[in-house]
């Protein structure tokens, strides 16, 4: 729990409600479309397997979970008063931007576009979560032994992601991964 006397950080200061209504609603439709296309899967018989080797199973269970924590969350955000008519107001809030959503996209959509296939995956997970790091890191400003020490550690905490994720994948739930 949050020591009271201490200022909420930009991530830890509650959304609106109606915001949180939203996303809800997003999210909703999300699960529910995870839903039907598992469904759509070949079933286990169709497999001649045992009902655990379903494709559709493990997708179709985190549909489920998605649908229901964002009836959840739209639940609790119509309690906060998401329905009520409200003044509209143009807060701006610090440390949210659209340059931020497109620069998280963009590296989103290079991980599997440019480095899957080309390059060993374990080195392009390290390299997608290294570059993610120091990007959102990155402060203007900072000292240089303490800007260098920040790209090593996310350097450091990339390469350690990519071997666990293969070693996750490949030893323990026996993915083969591209």
């Amino acid at each position: 729990m949050a020591d009271p006397s201490l200022p909420l950080l930009p991530h830890e200061e509650p959304l609106p409600p109606r915001t949180d209504l939203w996303v809800a609603v997003v999210f909703l439709l999300f699960g529910l479309t995870i839903l039907v296309l598992a469904f759509q899967m070949p079933t286990f018989r169709e497999q001649k397997g045992e009902i655990y080797t379903a494709p559709g199973l493990v997708p179709g269970l985190y549909g489920i979970v998605i649908a229901i924590l964002s009836i959840w969350l739209g639940t609790r955000s119509i309690n906060r008063g998401a329905l009520l008519p409200t003044q509209k107001t143009a807060e701006k809030r610090e440390g949210y931007s659209n340059a931020r959503l497109l620069l998280a996209a963009g590296l989103c959509l290079f991980f599997p576009v440019v480095l899957i296939g080309r390059i060993p995956f374990w080195l392009a997970a390290a390299i997608f979560v290294a570059v993610f790091i120091m990007l959102f890191e990155w402060q203007p400003g900072l000292e240089g032994k303490v800007r260098l020490r920040r790209m090593a550690t996310a350097a450091l905490q990339g390469i350690v992601t990519g071997a666990l994720v293969v070693l996750v994948f490949e030893r323990i739930f026996l993915v083969r991964l591209p």
